[in-house]
């Protein structure tokens, strides 16, 4: 089967250069994440899957079916898995509140001029639109221009006759897009946010086009808090961790794929056939932290639901509530509940406690209700969203062509190596005590995009001649 965009989640974008002005006093793109829906929302999960849904399918563009995902029922009033960062952009600056993606590969905000463009937002946020015409800076680019010649996975992208370009005053200049027109999903208010912050493989991401002048490492990781508030922080660069295990991506992919070769609850390696996982253009496995929650294809969905209602049979009431596998638990899950493990090539296993696999429900007759957050594929490809990715430090080595990871308490500080030798790093952390303490107030609202960037005032110029 192959896969196209859906007509109703269709972006028009203009194709736009942003800039910022350069420091050398810290060496490392720090970007501070928020949840994005409020812990007292409580959320549908049939409205997650719906929105996961929608984005699988702009996934896969090529050919002329789409990924069927079958829609369950049952309610999450935590989950989410929206995370956002700040962006200042224009001249005067403006602030964007942008969702971190790495299942897409540009940046692009919305025009002032946009289409059925959300006005307001469910989830506490103020919406604000990039004016062409109130930047002092900005220039038009005509669509014949290189740099407007290229679509975008999760929002198809093209030209139109308002294409603007804007330039730096550093030799950083990021292209970006700037949506004129949504339709579908995009026009809904609930979850809207200003635009998307992909961080993708592709040429137009923001890591590619740094790295591929040298400005920052052609890696990035994230931490997101999976508790409480939510939360997290991103970088442009290599969180250290001893623990780290790594896995080589799969070459010549539009996402993020790996070999996932095997599933393990409590130990013991699941009846699968490993060829249920193999890329292909219908089949393979992405991890995408714009996910929400987590999809496995039926041949290993139903073997690890099985595993792991044996293993809680003696202490859990299972049962199927909207069509999800769930159980009534009077104890901590941890106590009760099997570890699963995500086996990949290159000998990386992915471990996943409890919380990482289910997802809580509410309380039944005064027990806890816990459902398997893992959702069926009927056919097609294995995703790896928020819920398996938070609570770890997750790398992405572009340059090494792998993804590494471990479990990790999010709220702590971190390591980042800022050089592709790791002989020099910094400490980041959320609330810091450090040499960045006079920074990291600028750094929660402004987006650095360099690695040398102490702050992210994005200044655009006329459009330079060599474009």
């Amino acid at each position: 089967m192959r896969f196209s965009i859906p007509t109703l989640l269709f972006s028009s974008l203009i194709c736009c250069l942003l800039s910022f002005p350069v420091s050398a006093v810290y060496s490392t793109g720090y970007l501070p994440l928020q949840r994005a829906v409020p812990l007292s929302h409580r959320v549908e999960i049939h409205t997650i899957k719906a929105r996961d849904r929608l984005r699988h399918n702009r996934f896969f563009r090529d050919g002329g079916g789409v990924v069927d995902f079958t829609v369950q029922g049952s309610s999450d009033p935590f989950t989410r898995g929206l995370y956002t960062t700040k962006v200042k952009m224009g001249n005067p600056p403006k602030e964007f509140n942008v969702q971190i993606d790495t299942g897409s590969d540009i940046l692009w905000v919305n025009c002032n001029t946009c289409s059925n463009c959300p006005k307001s937002s469910g989830i506490g946020i103020e919406l604000n639109f990039f004016d062409t015409v109130a930047s002092s800076t900005a220039a038009m680019v005509r669509c014949s221009d290189p740099v407007c010649t290229y679509g975008v996975q999760g929002a198809a992208a093209q030209c139109s006759p308002q294409s603007t370009s804007d330039n730096v005053n550093s030799s950083a200049a990021i292209v970006f897009g700037c949506s004129t027109s949504q339709s579908g999903d995009l026009t809904k208010t609930d979850k809207a946010v200003d635009g998307i912050f992909g961080f993708g493989p592709g040429d137009l991401s923001v890591v590619s086009q740094l790295s591929s002048r040298g400005i920052t490492p052609k890696v990035f990781s994230h931490c997101l808090k999976g508790d409480g508030n939510g939360g997290g922080i991103l970088v442009l660069g290599e969180i250290l961790e001893p623990s780290i295990v790594y896995s080589p991506l799969v070459p010549s992919q539009p996402h993020y794929n790996l070999n996932l070769l095997s599933i393990a609850v409590n130990g013991q390696l699941l009846s699968i056939n490993p060829d249920v996982f193999t890329t292909s253009d219908n089949r393979g496995t992405i991890v995408d932290c714009g996910t929400t929650l987590a999809y496995l294809v039926q041949e290993a969905y139903d073997p690890l639901v099985n595993a792991v209602n044996t293993a809680v049979s003696r202490f859990a009431t299972p049962f199927i509530s909207k069509g999800s596998q769930c159980y009534l638990v009077l104890a901590s899950i941890d106590a009760y509940f099997p570890p699963v493990s995500l086996n990949f090539a290159g000998g990386a296993s992915m471990d996943l406690k409890p919380s990482q696999y289910l997802l809580h429900n509410g309380y039944q007759d005064g027990a806890a209700m816990w459902c398997i957050g893992f959702q069926k594929v009927q056919e097609g490809v294995t995703i790896l969203g928020d819920l398996v990715l938070k609570d770890k430090i997750v790398v992405y080595d572009l340059a090494r062509q792998q993804i590494g990871w471990t479990n990790y308490d999010c709220s702590t500080s971190v390591n980042v190596s800022v050089t592709t030798t790791k002989d020099e790093y910094i400490n980041a952390r959320a609330r810091q005590t450090s040499v960045c303490s006079s920074k990291i107030g600028t750094l929660s609202k402004l987006l650095p995009l360099s690695i040398m960037a102490i702050s992210i005032h994005i200044i655009i110029f006329m459009k330079s001649p060599h474009l």
